[in-house]
């Protein structure tokens, strides 16, 4: 009987390892398709001669100080949003919660917002501040969100987190509104873009703003994935396994707010990734987090990039807000995923 749990877990590994390598390679391939896309073309050719520094100064620029960064950003701010997601749905044993719904990503964006509408010009903005205070919004907005879900003696309800986490969202939201009105046209401009979900830090200062808070995070949550896998089993088992549930419940939760603090500082409002990348990751991979967050992350950057360079390339010259194309892209598959559930 053991020997046949040890060649099912196995293949479930071997499963779950092929299905992260595809999509690591799907991200490559995006990766090179997403260099070649623009108003300004530059071909398969073009960009590899320009890659090792034989192209022209013009596609020095077009590649090195615009697409590459703005590219690389997609992928680093869709992993930490799916990876911000996996945590809150593991911690929540909801299905439904995100860092977008939840209220999160609302108070990262405010405190953006507050920031825009009393500094002078968004163009001179401290680069480095923006995800610190973003992370101090997307905190005070969690600390209100968990407060007012909790019950003494019942702990937290997942259908009440989502409805107290919509109601946070759309008090935030109103906020948010009433700061735009007084704003020049200018920063309003800005925010709005910004607020529909734009990848508008194109520029190598916006990566190292970002790299260092995923490079922080994401060792630890993958340290913590077998806790995490506790923790989902219910209060009651983690407690008899010995797990101290508030203190590693209490971490995962400012790992997952950091995160997608962070990222919305960068990325700006983008909605669904949090939600839909450890969907697909799931049917994937499984729900084992060992495997489970490390394809959330890979299947997150993969639906930002593909977002993104669709953003570039529709109605080029224009763009349109990756947040709306990840809209697009995400609303009919979760509805598949409601369609599918027995709720």
């Amino acid at each position: 009987m053991s020997s046949l749990v040890s060649v099912s877990t196995r293949k479930r590994a071997v499963r779950a390892y092929t299905m992260i390598s595809l999509l690591l390679a799907a991200i490559i391939v995006a990766f090179i398709l997403s260099m070649n896309t623009g108003y300004i073309r530059l071909s398969p050719s073009d960009v590899i001669h320009t890659l090792f520094g034989q192209g022209t100064n013009k596609q020095e620029l077009i590649l090195f100080e615009f697409r590459l960064p703005r590219i690389i950003i997609s992928v680093l701010v869709g992993a930490g949003l799916a990876l911000s997601g996996a945590i809150l749905q593991g911690l929540s044993r909801n299905a439904l919660a995100d860092p977008g719904i939840l209220g999160i990503n609302a108070g990262a964006g405010l405190a953006v917002v507050l920031f825009i509408s009393f500094y002078p010009t968004n163009m001179a903005a401290p680069v480095f501040m923006m995800p610190l205070l973003a992370m101090l919004g997307a905190g005070i907005a969690a600390a209100i969100i968990y407060s007012l879900s909790y019950k003494k003696g019942v702990g937290i309800s997942p259908t009440r987190l989502i409805l107290v986490g919509i109601a946070v969202a759309a008090g935030i939201s109103a906020a948010m509104i009433v700061l735009t009105i007084r704003m020049n046209p200018q920063n309003y401009q800005f925010v709005a873009v910004w607020l529909a979900g734009s990848i508008w830090g194109t520029n190598w200062k916006f990566v190292m703003a970002l790299l260092p808070w995923l490079i922080l995070f994401i060792p630890f949550v993958m340290y913590k994935a077998k806790t995490l896998n506790v923790l989902q089993l219910g209060d009651q088992v983690a407690s008899g396994l010995g797990t101290p549930i508030e203190k590693e419940r209490l971490s995962l939760l400012v790992a997952a707010v950091a995160l997608a603090g962070a990222c919305v500082a960068v990325g700006g409002g983008i909605g669904f990734v949090g939600l839909i990348g450890p969907h697909l990751a799931k049917q994937l991979v499984g729900p084992k987090n060992q495997f489970l967050l490390p394809a959330s992350m890979l299947a997150g950057g993969l639906l930002l990039i593909v977002a993104d360079t669709l953003a570039r390339w529709i109605l080029q010259p224009t763009e349109i807000p990756t947040g709306i194309v990840v809209a697009v892209i995400g609303a009919p598959y979760f509805l598949y995923l409601l369609a599918k559930s027995k709720a």
